[in-house]
C-alpha cells in the first residue's frame, strides 16, 4: 500500500495532460494501466485498436494510428496539448521486425518529430532508450562510458538519444532518456525467455537455457513502470537533459534462471545449458544503475525469484494462459501475428484528373482492413500537372510517396520503379487510369489472407471496340500457347503480388520486364478474381493500334523462343515443298512439256510468298536480336529524378541497377 501511495504522489506531480505512445507494447501498456488508475487526463496511443495487451488489461480509451505518419502524430499532439510525453514506441529489437527502413523511421524519427513539438510546447520527454545502446561494452556501463552499438536497432536507439541530448544543448527541449534492461513480467512477447519458460513451467517442464554462464540485467514490469514516473517526476523538477541507465546492477546467470525456475513450479529435472547463442548474443550483459539511484533515488523492489514467481501466479489463472501463445507476437495488435503492410503502387501517366480520385478510393478501401499501407505513385514523367497533384496529396498524408521518373519509361518500368522502395509484406499494382478498380483490392487481401501469393484480376470483360476486344482476346490466347508455362488468360497488371514474388522480380536479370509472364514464370501460388473493366473516366488512352501491336510482340517475345521454332518448321517445310516442286516441274518438261505451268505469273506469285515469308522470318530474328542488344547494354529500367514525401520534392537521382 505505501509503494502505491508513493506511485500516486509522483503520478500526480506530473503536468498534464499526458500522452503514452507506444502503450500497446509491453512497458508502454503496463505504464498506461497504472496512470490510467491513477488520473484521467491521459491518452495512450496504440499501433493497433486490437491490441491484445490493452484487451487483456481491459483497456479500451486509446487512439491507434501508424506513428510514422507525421500528420497524423502533429494533429493528436495539437488536439491533446500533452505536458508530459513518455515515448516508449520501438521497432527492430525484435527477430520478426527486419525492416531497416522502420528501424530509422519509428527509433529515430517519431523521436524528432515530439521533440521538435516539446521545444515549441515547453513539454517534457521522457525517452525510452535501451541497454543496446552500449553495444557491445555491456558489463556494468556507466552512462558516461562509450557506446559501441553492435545493431541497426543498436544505432538507431543511439541516434535518438543524441539527438535528444544535442536539442536539450541547442533548443528549448526538456527531455531525458531512460535505458531499459531485461524487463519482464505478464503480458511480455511471449517469444521471449521468461514467458518460454512460465509456459514450459505451467505444464511441468523446463526449456532449454542458453549457456548457464551467461547473465542478463531482469527488472520486474512493476519496478519499471515505477522507475519511468519518477523520472518523469525529476524530469519535471530538475528541467534538464540526462541518461539513465534503468537496471538492477544483479547480473542474473542463466544457472541462477533455472534454479528459480525450478523452485517455482517443482520441476526436479535438471535444467539442460546449450549453446544455442547467436553471433551478437553478449556474454555478460548487466547495468550500473548508480546514477538513477543518486539522483532519483530509485530501487529495485523484486528479486529476480520474487518477479518469476508474481509472474507465474498471474499467468496460473486461466483467463490469462492464452497470451502465453507464441502467435502474439509483439507488435502485432492482435491474435494473428504481426500486422501486415501493404504497398499500393500506381503507375501514373497523364491521369492528373483521375490521382484524386484513385486516392480517395484507395483511402476507403484500405481503410477498413486492418493492416499497415502506403501509396506509392510513380509519376512516369507525364506532360499534365500529375507530379503537382502527387505533390499536394503527399501534403496531406504521410502514408503517400511519390516518385518522379526522368523520362517516360512505360508502366512496367514504372511498376518496378515502385516495388524497389515499398515496404510491404505484399504490393498492389495498379494503372491511375481508374480503369482498374480500387474496391477489387479487398478481395485481392482476402485471397492472400487465403494463401495465395499472387492475386490477379481477370478482364472478363472491357469497354472497348468489338475488334479490339477480339485482338485483346487472341493475344493473350497465343501468349498462352507458346509459353512454356502456364499464363492466365485475360490477366492484366492489376494484381497483388507478395513480398517473395516481388523480391523474385527484381532479381530476374533482364532489364526488359513484362511482369504478367514474370509473376507467372515465378511459379508461387495464384489465383484470379473477375472483374469488368470500367470505362476510362479521365481522359483518353495513350495506347493505339501500332503500340498496341508492338506490347503485343513484346510479351510474346519475352516469354518464349517458339516463335524462331516455327520459323524453322515452317522453312523446313517450304524446302521441302519447294524441292517436290522443282522436281516436278523439271520432270514434267522432260516427260511432258506441254504440261509444265506456262508464264511468269506463277514464277512471281511464288517469289512473293517465299519473300515475304523470308522478310516475316529475319523481322521476328531482328526482334530477338534487338532484345538481345537491350540486355547487352545493360542500360537501366528507369531513373528517378526525384521523390515526393510530406508535400516535399527532394532531388533523388536514383538509377536502377
Amino acid at each position: 500500500m505505501a509503494k502505491f501511495k508513493i506511485i500516486t504522489e509522483q503520478a500526480s506531480s506530473l503536468p498534464g495532460p499526458i500522452l503514452i505512445t507506444g502503450a500497446g507494447g509491453f512497458v508502454g501498456a503496463h505504464l498506461y494501466s497504472t496512470l490510467l488508475k491513477l488520473r484521467v487526463d491521459v491518452l495512450g496511443v496504440a499501433h493497433s485498436k486490437d491490441s491484445w495487451r490493452l484487451k487483456a488489461l481491459g483497456i479500451e480509451s486509446s487512439v491507434h494510428f501508424d506513428l510514422t505518419d507525421q500528420n497524423q502524430l502533429k494533429k493528436v499532439l495539437n488536439e491533446l496539448k500533452p505536458a508530459t510525453i513518455f515515448n516508449l514506441v520501438a521497432y527492430g529489437a525484435y527477430p520478426h521486425q527486419t525492416s531497416p527502413e522502420l528501424t530509422y523511421a519509428v527509433n529515430l524519427g517519431v523521436v524528432e518529430t515530439l521533440a521538435a513539438w516539446c521545444t515549441v510546447s515547453g513539454s517534457i520527454l521522457i525517452q525510452t532508450g535501451s541497454s543496446s545502446e552500449y553495444g557491445t561494452n555491456c558489463s556494468g556501463p556507466l552512462e558516461t562510458d562509450k557506446e559501441e552499438p553492435n545493431s541497426r536497432y543498436a544505432v538507431s536507439k543511439l541516434a535518438a538519444t543524441k539527438l535528444l541530448a544535442h536539442l536539450a544543448t541547442t533548443s528549448n527541449l526538456t527531455a531525458t532518456v531512460v535505458r531499459l534492461y531485461s524487463v519482464y513480467g505478464p503480458l511480455e512477447d511471449p517469444t521471449r525467455l521468461i514467458p518460454t519458460l512460465v509456459r514450459e513451467g505451467l505444464d511441468g517442464r523446463l526449456p532449454e537455457f542458453s549457456p548457464e554462464t551467461i547473465t542478463r540485467d531482469f527488472i520486474y514490469i512493476d519496478d519499471a513502470v515505477r522507475s519511468l514516473i519518477e523520472v518523469g517526476e525529476f524530469l519535471q523538477k530538475n528541467r534538464k537533459f540526462e541518461i539513465f541507465n534503468l537496471a538492477t546492477g544483479v547480473a542474473t546467470s542463466m544457472s541462477e534462471v533455472a534454479s528459480s525456475s525450478r523452485a517455482t513450479f517443482g520441476i526436479e529435472t535438471a535444467p539442460k545449458f546449450v549453446n544455442n547463442l547467436r553471433s551478437w548474443d553478449l556474454q555478460n550483459w548487466f547495468g550500473n544503475p548508480t546514477k538513477i539511484r543518486t539522483l532519483v533515488g530509485w530501487l529495485h523492489l523484486e528479486t529476480f525469484a520474487s518477479g518469476l514467481s508474481k509472474t507465474a501466479v498471474w499467468y496460473k489463472k486461466e483467463s490469462n494462459r492464452s497470451y502465453l501463445d507464441p502467435s502474439l507476437v509483439a507488435d502485432s495488435g492482435g491474435k494473428t501475428g504481426k500486422t501486415k503492410m501493404l504497398s499500393v503502387i500506381v503507375a501514373c501517366y497523364r491521369d492528373e484528373l483521375a490521382i484524386q480520385e484513385m486516392y480517395t478510393r484507395l483511402k476507403r478501401v484500405l481503410g477498413d482492413r486492418e493492416l499497415n499501407y502506403e501509396i506509392i505513385f510513380v509519376n512516369d514523367c507525364s506532360p499534365d500537372n500529375s507530379l503537382g497533384v502527387i505533390q499536394k496529396i503527399s501534403e496531406d498524408d504521410s502514408q503517400v510517396i511519390g516518385i518522379n521518373h526522368a523520362r517516360n519509361f512505360g508502366s512496367q518500368s514504372a511498376f518496378l520503379s515502385g516495388m524497389s522502395v515499398a515496404l510491404g509484406d505484399a504490393c498492389v499494382l495498379m494503372d491511375g487510369d481508374l480503369q482498374d478498380p480500387p474496391e477489387l483490392i479487398d478481395e485481392f487481401l482476402t485471397k492472400w489472407g487465403d494463401g495465395f501469393e499472387v492475386v490477379y484480376g481477370v478482364r472478363v470483360s472491357r469497354d472497348a471496340p468489338w475488334y479490339m476486344r477480339v485482338a485483346y482476346k487472341l493475344f493473350y490466347r497465343i501468349l498462352s500457347a507458346v509459353s512454356p508455362f502456364k499464363i492466365p488468360k485475360d490477366a492484366g497488371d492489376f494484381s497483388l503480388i507478395s513480398r517473395p514474388v516481388m523480391d523474385a522480380m527484381l532479381a530476374f536479370p533482364e532489364r526488359d520486364l513484362f511482369l504478367r509472364t514474370s509473376r507467372a514464370y515465378s511459379g508461387h501460388i495464384q489465383c484470379g478474381i473477375d472483374y469488368v473493366r470500367p470505362e476510362r473516366p479521365y481522359g483518353t488512352s495513350t495506347n493505339n493500334f501500332f503500340k498496341n501491336v508492338g506490347w503485343a510482340i513484346k510479351g510474346i517475345l519475352s516469354v518464349s523462343k517458339k516463335p524462331l521454332t516455327y520459323i524453322s518448321v515452317a522453312g523446313l517445310i517450304l524446302f521441302v515443298l519447294t524441292t517436290l516442286a522443282l522436281i516436278i516441274q523439271v520432270v514434267l518438261k522432260i516427260v511432258a512439256p506441254e504440261s509444265a505451268p506456262p508464264g511468269a505469273v506463277t514464277s512471281i506469285l511464288v517469289s512473293m510468298f517465299f519473300g515475304a515469308v523470308n522478310l516475316l522470318g529475319i523481322s521476328i530474328v531482328g526482334e530477338y536480336v534487338g532484345r538481345i542488344l537491350d540486355e547487352v547494354r545493360g542500360r537501366p529500367r528507369f531513373i528517378v529524378r526525384s521523390t515526393t514525401k510530406n508535400g516535399k520534392v527532394s532531388l533523388n537521382l536514383k538509377v536502377d541497377k
